[in-house]
């Protein structure tokens, strides 16, 4: 205990003393990927669309951070056959654009192996938009080491105008911890075809939040998306928000939960009800809540028991335009690619 006392007064005083010792800060900055061959797609009269949180290559690897494991890091022949998986059944569904979510490009825990570059050439797709949401240069806990994860857009055709915008950090936790945490964020890119513009968005909200971040974190998104809606600008927003849609019969004790120290234990969202209803009030959902309602289980998206089932919803899909009617669909039968089904809809131009 005295040993990681010292530890602990090192790592404040490194932080206090430099600007950014671990280079944990972001700021707005985008990076573009193309794939090593591109191909060339027509464009459709309905673009496939299809959010899905990879779960950084990991499988249903039990990590510490679920409480049901104990790992960190992985072997890079590990990542890459989950990888192979992943890409397999993205080629199945062959969405034009894949909004994912928790996408390393740069970080030991999945041996630096590059995720977005890996889904570009091994898909359809041509062109990705990456922007961060958890990076170090070092993070000393647990033996993380170097981090680079975030979230990203795949696109069957060129987009301009990618933009990071920041979202608030978990303001509960010390000092320390919200400097190596994660920094949440909404990426965006701007799709054009035949003088139409739509702005393809995605997000991963925050998971963990003892105090009302995530509920901030909901409020400035809805207000982002308003206001391009307000200018009149089509948009499809896509994501794991964390959060449980209206009418969920389940809302706390869940069955997979397994974590008991309170740093991660996030199965309880009794208090969060409501918090996803201004979205289903103002826009259309790839799976309207009128469905949700009818079958909760139908359309669950997220465990972290690899032995288990789907228990819940926390991915969504949105827009202002049009989804063509009764197209939204869980892919709950691949279950061991991720901790979490991708949704898939198709937006009528």
């Amino acid at each position: 205990m005295k040993f990681l006392g010292k530890i602990y007064l090192i790592v404040v005083s490194l932080i206090s003393s430099a600007c950014d010792p671990f280079q944990t800060k972001i700021g707005t900055e985008v990076s573009l990927y193309e794939s090593l061959e591109k191909q060339e797609f027509a464009f459709p009269d309905t673009l496939k669309v299809m959010t899905w949180n990879i779960k950084f290559g990991g499988g249903r690897i039990d990590f510490f951070f679920d409480c049901h494991g104990d790992r960190v890091i992985m072997e890079k022949s590990e990542v890459l056959d989950n990888m192979s998986v992943l890409s397999e059944k993205i080629r199945e569904v062959n969405p034009d654009i894949l909004f994912i979510q928790e996408a390393d490009v740069n970080a030991k825990r999945s041996a630096f192996v590059d995720q977005v570059q890996y889904l570009l050439d091994n898909t359809d797709f041509n062109y990705a938009a990456y922007a961060s949401q958890w990076k170090a240069k070092h993070i000393p806990s647990d033996g993380i080491g170097k981090m680079d994860s975030g979230n990203a857009i795949l696109s069957k055709w060129k987009f301009t105008d990618a933009k990071r915008t920041p979202l608030p950090l978990i303001q509960s936790q010390n000092f320390i911890v919200r400097y190596f945490y994660l920094k949440r964020n909404i990426l965006e890119i701007n799709l054009e075809h035949k003088g139409e513009a739509i702005k393809l968005l995605t997000t991963h909200l925050s998971a963990y939040a003892k105090d009302d971040t995530k509920k901030i974190q909901l409020g400035i998104l809805k207000t982002y998306v308003d206001s391009l809606n307000q200018k009149g600008q089509k948009f499809i927003l896509g994501g794991d928000f964390n959060s449980l849609p209206p009418f969920s019969k389940q809302t706390s004790n869940f069955d997979d939960s397994a974590c008991t120290d309170g740093d991660f234990e996030a199965d309880n969202y009794s208090s969060e009800t409501e918090w996803m209803m201004p979205f289903y009030e103002s826009y259309k959902a790839a799976i309207p809540l009128e469905e949700f309602k009818q079958n909760n289980s139908k359309h669950f998206s997220h465990t972290t028991d690899k032995n288990g089932y789907w228990n819940r919803k926390v991915d969504y899909l949105f827009t202002n335009g049009h989804f063509v009617q009764n197209s939204g669909n869980t892919l709950q039968q691949w279950m061991q690619a991720s901790d979490h089904a991708p949704i898939v809809v198709n937006y009528k131009l």
